[in-house]
């Protein structure tokens, strides 16, 4: 498939298998204690239903315009397997995607959504567990007119983000490391998560009150 217009991007830079399997294995918690917050999502957009598990993929973008949700409908058939598709939708009034789509990028390897606005169809995705996230849901769907874009940078949850940067999503939040800072990224926060695996609450314990105490003590709190 091949699309002419400048608008819709399909070749994107994308880490490797490696890299995705890797951010896989790790919370976004163990991420976001190496990046900064400039990678991550507010709080509103969030899992939309409990115990949602993880995903890790590269970010294939989505722009829409308001009302209006061409572009996503467009971009489930172009995404590949393992995908995370990010969407900045024009609003958060009417639908971007339904059970359907969602049915259709499931069943083409999509790894999930990750949606700046709202969807429907919520409890059709859950049972089939298609991972959802998004500001909230609406039962109205938009429309199919444009404009909008496929693999642009786009601005989502507050932050950029760029096709083929690495997207991971769980029950904790959402966050999004820059493709050319992926592996680097990844080697810190394995490091860190193996550290603190090996390390017993007692010595943690005793390791944060010294620290706490200490910054008291500097910033004259105590004695």
């Amino acid at each position: 498939m091949t699309d002419s217009s400048s608008a819709i991007r399909l070749s994107i830079p994308r880490p490797t298998p490696e890299i995705v399997k890797g951010y896989q294995g790790l919370a976004t918690t163990a991420i976001a204690d190496i990046i900064d917050l400039s990678c991550v999502m507010r709080y509103a957009l969030h899992p939309l239903w409990p115990d949602i598990g993880r995903i890790a993929g590269p970010a294939f973008t989505v722009r829409t315009a308001r009302h209006d949700n061409l572009m996503l409908h467009a971009a489930i058939y172009r995404a590949e397997p393992g995908d995370v598709i990010v969407v900045e939708a024009g609003d958060d009034a009417m639908a971007v995607a339904g059970g359907n789509v969602c049915a259709i990028a499931q069943k083409r390897g999509v790894a999930g959504f990750v949606i700046d606005g709202v969807i429907r169809d919520i409890g059709e995705s859950r049972d089939k567990g298609f991972p959802l996230f998004a500001r909230g849901r609406s039962p109205i769907p938009g429309t199919k007119d444009g404009p909008g874009e496929i693999n642009h940078p786009i601005r989502c949850g507050g932050i950029v983000v760029h096709p083929g940067d690495v997207v991971i999503a769980d029950d904790e939040g959402i966050v999004v490391v820059p493709l050319a800072k992926a592996e680097e990224v990844l080697k810190k926060a394995q490091a860190k998560a193996d550290a603190d695996a090996k390390t017993t609450l007692e010595a943690w314990e005793k390791n944060h009150r010294s620290k706490i105490d200490a910054t008291l003590k500097a910033k004259g709190y105590i004695a």
